[in-house]
């Protein structure tokens, strides 16, 4: 098992940036990627972003390409999300999560481990 603490969320105004960390402990060693995903009201969890652990390749929903940036800390088990030129839309909680498997994924379904998650609020 793999313990998740999301931090670094809370209300920015639009156009602005904030720098979501998620925080691993526990079984780390049977991660092999690790990722963000976002859930607004009313709408299903959907994925943000992914980080190979060792490799560090990424990718990146459309929506987000451009604006966020995924990066690893590998000596403090850390995953961070850099997210510039916040839209409206960009609201949401966001979790981070861990995959075992041998391939990234978009599918939160295959995701093994997650987080409580942190609330990003984006205002006009």
């Amino acid at each position: 098992q793999v313990q998740l603490v999301e931090s670094g969320g809370g209300l920015v105004q639009a156009g602005g940036s904030l720098r979501l960390s998620c925080a691993a402990s526990g079984r780390t060693f049977s991660t092999n990627f690790m990722g963000w995903f976002r859930q607004a009201p009313g709408k299903e969890r959907e994925f943000v972003a992914v980080i190979n652990w060792s490799g560090g390749s990424t990718d990146y929903a459309d929506s987000v390409k451009g604006r966020f940036t995924i990066s690893k800390d590998n000596t403090k088990n850390a995953v961070h999300l850099q997210m510039n030129s916040l839209k409206l839309e960009d609201t949401a909680v966001y979790y981070c999560a861990t995959r075992g498997g041998r391939v990234p994924t978009t599918n939160r379904a295959l995701y093994d481990n997650w987080g409580r998650g942190t609330q990003v609020t984006v205002s006009s």
